[in-house]
């Protein structure tokens, strides 16, 4: 077998390093600090892995496919910071010049290019190592894919995202679809929590058992539950990872 292929959330480490971090700068006043976090995040993801195979991934500007389906998907989130537009453009020169893959592919999400590649580096009989601090990315883990968060050194197999949010890899977008996502403007079912949703797969089996069983449920969630029925075919397509985007770039780059 090959080494490991592993994937790397580029957006996700770069709003991180952006919060996480103090706002550093040149002393021509360039800011730096959320390329200094995400170089620094890059460093130990390789000094602590044994391939040398990576590929960094980033969301492109602009709209995704998913706009198209719901408009008002990510809605509320803020323009991004100055500071932080500011050290895009160095960080993707960076990036290359350290030696690592960049991919950057317009209409879909960073989170759709990983899932590409992950699921053709399965096929191809390849590990996987998707760094992200994404909870979606969680419907990706298989016996072959796993998931590093570089900010706690956790791992999670196929039993590290059961014991994390109650239900299987295989359930995590009916997880998903349920509980919605602020952040991202994802409607899912008011205030239906983590353990509600858990609770709702494990004794109906998946999305579809909760839909079907949806007259069982008791008490005022069980109202805001058949309320918003509607909301929920919506919100699973909103929350599935594309496995089949075209890309130019191929597993042997």
């Amino acid at each position: 077998m090959s080494e490991s292929l592993v994937l790397v959330d580029g957006s996700s480490y770069l709003y991180r390093a952006f919060h996480a971090l103090p706002p550093l700068k040149t002393s021509q006043g360039q800011p730096v600090g959320a390329i200094h976090g995400v170089i620094s995040m890059l460093r130990k993801l390789a000094d602590t892995t044994t391939t040398s195979r990576f590929a960094i991934i980033f969301d492109a500007p602009g709209k995704t496919f998913r706009d198209e389906i719901f408009p008002a998907y990510k809605a509320n989130r803020e323009a991004m910071p100055e500071d932080l537009k500011a050290q895009i453009k160095p960080l993707y020169e960076i990036i290359p010049a350290l030696g690592f893959a960049l991919i950057v592919v317009p209409g879909v999400e960073a989170d759709d290019v990983i899932g590409t590649l992950a699921r053709q580096a399965e096929k191809a009989g390849q590990s996987v190592v998707i760094s992200t601090g994404d909870k979606d990315l969680a419907q990706l883990v298989t016996n072959q894919v796993t998931i590093v968060n570089t900010m706690n050194d956790s791992v999670m197999d196929p039993d590290g995202v059961k014991d994390k949010f109650g239900v299987p890899p295989a359930l995590i977008i009916d997880f998903l679809a349920l509980t919605g996502d602020s952040i991202d403007n994802v409607p899912g079912i008011p205030k239906c929590g983590p353990k509600t949703a858990a609770k709702w797969l494990q004794a109906y089996g998946n999305l579809d058992g909760v839909v079907e069983h949806a007259h069982e449920v008791g008490g005022k969630i069980g109202e805001i539950l058949r309320t918003h029925l509607g909301l929920l075919n919506l919100s699973r397509d909103l929350v599935t990872i594309k496995t089949d985007c075209e890309l130019d770039i191929t597993l042997a780059d």
